[in-house]
């Protein structure tokens, strides 16, 4: 992929997307996911992972990805926001559903996957507690940790929380597939599936092939223990690889060229 920087990004006209180079960060996989259903081009800008990104913050107000900027417009830092945008950018195909009990479960599924506390939330504190007790820690982590609230205390708890949302989220796609429905909501893709599916790459990455991650990261994703794995049916990762397949395409595309 080709970044380039944030003072050029901000200069640019049109739709930005600022995500973390080099890495196949969840969220900004699921905003990419979204604007590659949509059909939206848009320029890549490169925020770097556990730096200061002061030009970042300067432009945004925060140091994170992804973020989505849509011309003169307040760029866009949280991630239901930029599915708003894109929605709004792109009113076909639909990711929101129309039908508004449908519109309650899709964002409640979302909320349990991306939202504060939810999958890829606790998966994180998962990943970056333990490495807060290394001396040897780069500046990068103890911030990244004091940012997300990571500390060893939870990691216990995060880990059952993982169990819970993952357990509803297979039950979910079993009673879908008992009423005739290959996706999480209603009858068509949703935003709720684009996010299982990036997401789903922190319990069980996909292949290498398919995302050329950096080694450490393959380890400690794929890393799981038992509980988890026991809540996670070959029916969720099969949901996940055809959505992908058929909707986001592979090979994932976040190195940078």
């Amino acid at each position: 992929m080709r970044y380039v920087t944030v003072a050029e990004g901000r200069r640019a006209p049109g739709l930005r997307l600022v995500l973390s180079a080099g890495v196949p960060g969840p969220w900004g996989e699921a905003a990419k996911a979204i604007l590659r259903v949509k059909g939206l081009d848009y320029v890549a800008v490169a925020q770097e992972v556990g730096g200061e990104n002061a030009e970042l913050r300067e432009w945004t107000g925060q140091v994170s990805a992804p973020v989505a900027a849509w011309n003169d417009e307040p760029p866009c830092t949280d991630s239901l926001d930029i599915l708003f945008l894109a929605e709004r950018l792109a009113p076909s195909p639909r990711l929101i559903p129309a039908d508004v009990a449908e519109r309650a479960r899709m964002f409640g599924i979302a909320r349990e996957i991306i939202g504060r506390r939810g999958l890829g939330w606790m998966r994180r504190a998962m990943l970056i507690a333990p490495l807060l007790g290394d001396p040897g820690a780069a500046p990068g982590v103890r911030a990244m940790g004091a940012r997300y609230g990571c500390h060893e205390e939870s990691r216990a708890g995060a880990e059952a929380e993982v169990v819970r949302i993952v357990a509803f989220l297979a039950q979910t796609l079993a009673a879908q597939r008992a009423a005739g429905s290959r996706y999480l909501v209603g009858e068509t893709l949703s935003a709720a599936d684009l996010y299982w599916a990036t997401f789903s790459n922190m319990l069980q990455p996909l292949p290498e092939a398919d995302c050329p991650m950096p080694a450490h990261v393959r380890q400690a994703y794929g890393h799981i223990g038992p509980a988890i794995a026991a809540a996670l049916p070959p029916e969720l990762i099969a949901h996940r690889d055809a959505v992908f397949r058929e909707h986001i395409g592979l090979p994932l595309d976040f190195l940078p060229s």
